[in-house]
């Protein structure tokens, strides 16, 4: 799926004999409804493939596994709807191999539909459901309440709590990721396992900055795809201030980093940003990374391989951009803010305005550099946030995951680069769990508070290890 694309659902009606079979009906009506109010499309098994169109036998599980068999790659999660108690057994024979997650929605009972014709007992089918799926290792999604309507709030939210889940689970099918350089020398704090990616169901691509130069110094302002990433650029930030020669370098650049991505369908990168780039092209490439992660390519900066894994977790999970920031600085006395910090990778929806293209006045004082263009200076506007990161540790991929707000706080105005006050409750174990455990100095955040979805589906679904160390885990 693409950056802010809405997963589709193949829906699922539980069913026991001696309860109203009646139920299924408006069931299949009330509950594709309200699903598909909220955006989401749906599959359904025909009404008449099976008795009401619902699972209760073996042999009706068998008839919707070959249903889901039939729409393999057509949905990302399964809604299984207890309109009555249900049946575990057929649940099990029909979802076992689903491949997805399975969000558990059991109906209501109400006190004036009580006797045995009208009553449900879904409350109680919910847990023998769960039960048999533990006994059978078949994973599932259940929240709050316990029972829910398809036409109340707090189904909608468990919804869109479930979809952030399958949006996370789908982006993590056949992941591939690549390097455009290798780790900075001096930053170890960014080494990655590459082996343990791949155990874990992701595959990383590296690719030599010799071959981006050569690609960039083959290229001219003349060709169309140079043209084209021109205009690109000039209407998504400020480049007033950038010399003629310096921003054919940067577009040249973008059009490369497009080129590779394209090339190997690669899902994210990370890039060695310094301090070659500066040297050897007279550039910095913060813009092109900004560019890139407003329209939904994750890109980290300094080859931080961890952090565009995470990056492109919490972008699945939000449906908005994600980008690479720094745990910077303290923000005077106050133990819940700090200042988070990058030269300008930060995507443009997540800033003030149009960021300003700036020399990058940090590189710059580092010898054999004069100026290198391309920093994308502003500032990250209020809202709220989550963050993530991760790393590799014995074979294992660790993330962590967290919420804050980004206040309105002032930075002063010679602070450089793109930042934002980030006010986080519990900071201080934060910083700790960080420190403690080996994690980089980077971190990723995306708009919203998703941290929750996030947590899910990397750490239930996919078998990552993922600390949320705000609760204290």
């Amino acid at each position: 799926m693409g950056l802010g694309a809405k997963p589709r659902f193949a829906l699922f009606f539980g069913n026991r004999g001696f309860f109203p079979g009646s139920l299924m009906a408006s069931a299949r009506q009330e509950v594709k409804a309200a699903v598909e109010a909220q955006g989401y499309e749906t599959l359904m098994l025909d009404a008449d493939a099976t008795r009401f169109g619902a699972v209760e036998t073996p042999a009706e599980g068998a008839v919707y596994a070959r249903f889901l068999k039939e729409n393999e790659g057509k949905f990302d999660g399964v809604i299984l709807s207890l309109p009555n108690f249900g049946d575990e057994t057929g649940a099990v024979a029909a979802l076992q191999h689903a491949g997805v997650p399975i969000l558990i929605q059991a109906y209501p009972d109400t006190m004036d539909r009580m006797e045995p014709a009208l009553r449900r007992d879904s409350f109680c089918g919910k847990f023998s459901i769960m039960d048999v799926f533990c006994q059978t290792g078949v994973k599932f999604t259940a929240l709050k309440p316990h029972t829910a309507a398809p036409d109340s709030a707090a189904f909608k939210a468990n919804v869109d709590h479930f979809a952030r889940v399958c949006s996370v689970t789908s982006a993590f099918k056949g992941l591939v990721v690549g390097a455009i350089g290798a780790r900075t020398t001096a930053f170890k704090t960014v080494r990655i396992d590459e082996l343990a990616l791949q155990k874990h169901g992701i595959t990383m691509e590296t690719y030599d900055l010799s071959e981006v130069f050569c690609r960039v110094r083959a290229l001219t302002d003349a060709d169309a795809a140079v043209k084209e990433k021109a205009a690109t650029l000039k209407a998504y930030a400020d480049f007033s201030r950038v010399p003629d020669e310096s921003f054919s370098t940067i577009t040249r650049m973008g059009v490369v980093f497009d080129q590779i991505i394209e090339e190997n369908n690669l899902d994210a990168v990370a890039i060695r940003c310094w301090v070659e780039m500066q040297r050897e092209m007279g550039i910095s490439p913060c813009v092109l990374l900004s560019e890139l992660n407003n329209r939904g390519v994750v890109a980290a900066c300094e080859v931080d391989m961890g952090n565009a894994v995470a990056m492109h977790a919490l972008a699945a999970a939000s449906g908005a951009p994600a980008t690479c920031l720094d745990w910077n600085n303290n923000y005077g006395d106050d133990e819940d803010k700090c200042i988070l910090f990058h030269c300008g990778p930060v995507p443009q929806d997540l800033m003030t305005g149009r960021g300003t293209v700036t020399n990058h006045a940090i590189l710059d004082n580092a010898p054999g550099i004069n100026a290198s263009f391309g920093c994308n200076v502003g500032r990250i506007k209020p809202q709220d946030f989550s963050f993530s990161s991760m790393t590799t540790q014995e074979g294992r991929l660790k993330f962590y995951v967290g919420e804050g707000r980004f206040t309105p706080d002032p930075i002063p105005a010679v602070f450089f680069g793109c930042a934002g006050v980030a006010q986080i409750g519990g900071l201080q174990d934060v910083l700790r769990y960080i420190g403690y455990n080996g994690h980089r100095h980077h971190v990723g955040i995306t708009p919203g508070s998703v941290a929750a979805p996030v947590r899910e589906a990397l750490g239930y679904y996919l078998g990552y290890d993922v600390a949320y160390p705000q609760i204290g885990e």
